[in-house]
Formats: structure tokens, C-alpha cells, sequence
């Protein structure tokens, strides 16, 4: 599953702006909750790191962008390792108005993953915050495809996600291409493999063949569906249900 990524945007005082449902998905608490407070003030704890939190500082104080890992802390108080990048925004003068970070939970993500947004390339600098506002079409076509489950349904195209988003495909397309790195087809077939892996485990589609689970994860032709497994996973359906 494309891994849940949490998206903070602060003020220029690093007060919290906003937060996306990720981030209550990793940490527990609501945007209600955080609205106004340090993201540090919240999230750190014992455990925390001094010299992680003395380089954020640092790349704060400086306007620099930052990429690192800091112990943080759940609602909860469930300690986690938090891998995150935060970039400074500014206007068209150049001058600061926000900061914004990405953070993915590091238990929950195998280290050699790549998960673009976690880089240091994008830069939201721009008057119309493009960067910002093309961020949003992505987490909003993500989650809308996660919690509706879009890509069991094998006709599911670009058009018709594009439709339910109210936006138009091509500069859909190009949210997928810039954060997701790959195209529309191989971001929803990343989503059918993950299902068929978890059905593969799950005795209640022991009757089923390799590819009866694969048409029930959305997958219609057998060589694309084996084809797609093995570009996924490094290795065919059926050496994984072996392992």
C-alpha cells in the first residue's frame, strides 16, 4: 500500500495551519486538536533526540530545507521513529510565510521504500503555491482511492478518478507523475498487488487460484496481472505464496 504520509503546514512562526488525515492516521490527533501549536511542543518526548531536534532548529532558524529522523510520539504516547523533510514556502517577494513537512512513520515503512515527497528537490516558492496546491489533488485523489477502495473496479481510468476530483486528466496525470513517480496505471496497480498479496494470506481465498484473487483485486488479463506482480515484488505469484 502506498504508504500513509503526513502533511504539516505551519505558519512562518511554526505555528500548526494545517494537517491532513495522514497525519492523524500516524500519530492520533485531529487538525482541532493541533491548530496553533508547535508540531516539537506536541510530538516530542523523552526519547526524543536532542541532536535531531537541534538540526531542525537550525534548518528553521536558516530557512534551509531539512531531511532527517527524530523519535516522536503518538497521542497515546507510543514512541515512533519519524523519517520527514521540511521545506520553507515563500511568496513571490521572497518572503517566508509557511513551512511545510512531509513525515512517514518509519516503523510502518521499510527503510529502501522510495517515497518521492521525502526528497529535497520540490520547492514551494512560488506566488500561487502550485507546489501546494498540486500536494492537496495528490493526498486528495490518494485517499479517495484508498477509503473507497477505487481500484477493485478493473474499468477505473484516469477519466473517471479525474471526473469524481472535479479536475481534468492531464494535469491529474502529472500530480501522479511529479509524487508518485510512475504513471496513473502503475499507481493503482500498486494497490491491486498489495490487495492480492494480503488475499494470498487469508484462508477465505484458498479456493481461489492465483488469478481468480487477482480479478477480485481488479486485475482483468492474466499475463498483465503476473507481468505487473513481478515488476511490484521482484518476484512471481507464485514464488511469494511459496515464501
Amino acid at each position: 500500500m502506498i504508504p500513509n504520509i503526513a502533511v504539516i503546514l505551519t505558519n512562518a512562526q511554526k505555528r500548526i495551519l494545517w494537517v491532513n488525515d495522514d497525519f492523524t492516521h500516524i500519530t492520533g490527533y485531529s487538525l482541532p486538536e493541533v491548530v496553533g501549536k508547535s508540531p516539537g511542543r506536541i510530538l516530542q518526548g523523552p526519547k526524543t533526540e536532542p541532536e535531531a531536534v537541534d538540526k531542525i532548529r537550525h534548518g528553521l532558524a536558516n530557512e534551509l530545507p531539512f531531511r532527517g529522523e527524530i523519535t516522536n510520539y503518538r497521542k497515546n504516547g507510543e514512541e515512533y521513529l519519524c523519517r520527514l523533510v521540511i521545506h520553507p514556502v515563500y511568496d513571490e517577494s521572497q518572503n517566508l510565510t509557511n513551512f511545510i513537512a512531509f513525515e512517514v512513520d518509519g516503523n510502518a515503512v521499510e527503510t529502501e521504500l522510495p517515497i518521492p515527497l521525502l526528497n529535497l528537490e520540490e520547492k514551494y516558492s512560488s506566488s500561487s503555491l502550485k507546489g501546494m496546491e498540486e500536494l492537496r489533488l495528490y493526498l486528495r485523489m490518494k485517499q479517495t482511492i484508498e477509503e473507497e477502495s477505487l481500484f477493485l473496479d478493473p474499468n477505473l481510468s484516469l477519466r473517471s478518478v479525474a471526473d469524481r476530483l472535479s479536475t481534468n486528466t492531464k494535469y491529474l496525470s502529472q500530480v501522479v507523475n511529479h509524487n508518485a513517480k510512475c504513471n496513473f496505471q502503475q499507481f493503482i496497480n500498486f494497490y491491486r498487488v498489495t490487495e492480492v498479496k494480503e488475499k494470498i494470506k487469508d484462508p477465505k481465498f484458498y479456493n481461489l487460484t492465483l488469478f481468480g484473487i487477482a480479478r477480485q483485486c481488479g486485475f482483468k488479463n492474466k499475463s498483465t496481472f503476473y507481468k505487473v506482480f513481478k515488476e511490484v515484488t521482484g518476484m512471481t505469484p507464485r514464488k511469494y505464496l511459496k515464501q
